[in-house]
């Protein structure tokens, strides 16, 4: 079994990519979507899912701490660089929180009966599924920010 420690070192990396991105995008894009993509999410918005993610999963389902969470509002959130550096920061202190008080072995402290998947019966899975999602929307936030800076260059080109 994986320790909170080695588990940290994992999602803190994948958190301070997230940050780095931001912080390339720049306020001009941040809550920018790629063109031609309808249902592309900004890199603002996945920085705010990825905050539900940690709090639904490694607080509510792990610990029994309910947090509220508006899981659509999450997709359609804007705001600046400096905002999605706070999310990012006060979400990893939680998440710090959580994986301090996790018991990997025991079970949830609000499992869910309709979980078919191997790996959610313990908080250690649980905590797994959290780095999950960190690096799969990395990988989106990536593709994301990568369609955004190609359309910016063009776009200075056609100056």
């Amino acid at each position: 079994m994986i320790s909170a420690d080695e588990l940290l070192v994992y999602c803190d990396a994948a958190l301070d990519e997230y940050a780095a991105i931001c912080r390339e995008l720049g306020d001009d894009l941040v809550s920018s979507r790629p063109d031609g993509l309808p249902s592309a999410n900004s890199a603002f918005a996945l920085v705010t899912h990825v905050a539900g993610v940690m709090a639904r999963w490694g607080r509510t389902v792990n610990r029994g701490i309910v947090v509220p969470r508006d899981r659509a509002a999450e997709f359609v959130a804007t705001g600046t660089v400096e905002e999605a550096l706070a999310v990012l920061e006060a979400a990893r202190a939680r998440f710090h929180e959580d994986v301090a008080a996790t018991a990997f072995r025991e079970p949830p402290a609000n499992p869910h009966a309709d979980w078919p998947e191997p790996g959610y019966e313990t908080q250690g899975g649980i905590l797994l599924h959290v780095y999950e999602e960190l690096a799969q929307h990395l990988g989106q936030l990536e593709v994301t920010r990568d369609l955004l800076v190609a359309h910016r260059g063009r776009a200075d080109h056609a100056r």
